[in-house]
């Protein structure tokens, strides 16, 4: 009696482990074939495709002047309507720039840059090349620039109050950050100001006309005070460290609510900077926050940018680290 139970104990056990056995072989079957799922979607970024001259022609009306939106150093911006209704702004080169530049590569810049696609950038949609003409379509914002807020509106400096001030500069910085960073190969502005970026019903900024600086390398207009002196050195170009100089210019018109004046803003505010006398630089129609830190850091954040040369001027990675920081805390 004793040995059959031993038997049919052995017998359950053997029966257990083939059981145990044959689920782990299926179980491990049904994991081969089970898809893995990828950590992240591959995004897949497409370059813009040239648009033919006559449909940008129609969609401006003949490039009337009442469609005018902008006029900047480069060119005039019109607001164009397509054949299905959908508005897109259209920015045309300036024909001395275009002759400049005949055999440049035109399409296969726009290309590059339009695979720019961040939420402190204005993508690029399209472009239009024909002989002595040379366009770049544009999403159409629907937003003024900072330029407008700070010096063309008298209530807009007002609509701008020390957070939403901050906020436009940390967004600069992340858009700046991109081009410089995360494209391949890097985007240099060449032309970081106020004209330059536009600032939503949110106040977030949007910065266009980047890349562009090859149009016109030494055109002087409305780039004096906006670039370094480097730039115009013998040797001179636009680089990073650059664009890092017009952003500091930037935030000191943020912070005095003043115009650049092709480089005297820098002279009047930096030794007030560097004397901590930052009341005195602060934009007289705006009251003075209770908590003067955060603007206390944004004025020696543009010091350094204004103040160093190429060499020892900080990189947008640490200016942005520092004004997210700052917006982070508000």
């Amino acid at each position: 009696m004793s040995h059959g139970i031993t038997i049919a104990y052995d017998l359950s056990i053997a029966l257990v482990c083939t059981f145990a056995l044959v689920l782990s072989i299926v179980l491990i079957i049904i994991c081969r074939k089970r898809p893995v799922e990828p950590k992240e979607k591959l995004e897949v970024k497409l370059s813009a495709q040239p648009c033919p001259l006559v449909d940008v022609h129609v969609a401006t009306d003949g490039f009337n002047p009442h469609r005018i939106i902008g006029e900047g150093r480069l060119g005039t911006v019109y607001i164009a309507i397509s054949s299905n209704g959908d508005a897109f702004a259209v920015k045309r080169i300036n024909s001395r720039f275009v002759l400049n530049n005949a055999g440049f590569g035109f399409t296969s810049i726009l290309k590059s840059l339009s695979l720019a696609h961040h939420p402190n950038i204005v993508p690029i949609i399209g472009f239009s090349e024909a002989p002595g003409e040379r366009i770049i379509l544009m999403e159409f914002m629907g937003m003024k620039s900072l330029e407008f807020y700070l010096h063309q509106n008298p209530l807009g400096a007002h609509s701008l109050n020390w957070g939403r001030r901050l906020r436009i500069a940390a967004g600069i910085a992340r858009g700046i950050e991109y081009l410089h960073e995360s494209m391949a190969p890097s985007v240099v502005h060449g032309c970081v100001k106020p004209s330059n970026i536009l600032v939503d019903v949110s106040f977030c900024a949007r910065i266009c006309d980047y890349g562009l600086s090859f149009l016109a390398p030494k055109e002087r207009r409305g780039l004096v005070g906006y670039v370094d002196r480097e730039y115009w050195s013998e040797k001179g170009a636009v680089c990073k460290a650059s664009d890092v100089y017009g952003f500091g210019t930037v935030l000191l018109e943020l912070l005095t609510g003043r115009m650049c004046e092709e480089g005297l803003l820098v002279e009047w505010a930096l030794p007030l900077i560097r004397n901590m006398r930052i009341v005195e630089i602060l934009d007289p129609s705006l009251q003075i926050p209770f908590d003067m830190k955060p603007l206390i850091r944004l004025a020696k954040v543009a010091s350094a940018c204004v103040s160093n040369t190429r060499v020892h001027r900080p990189t947008i990675v640490q200016v942005a680290a520092i004004l997210n920081n700052l917006e982070k805390q508000l």
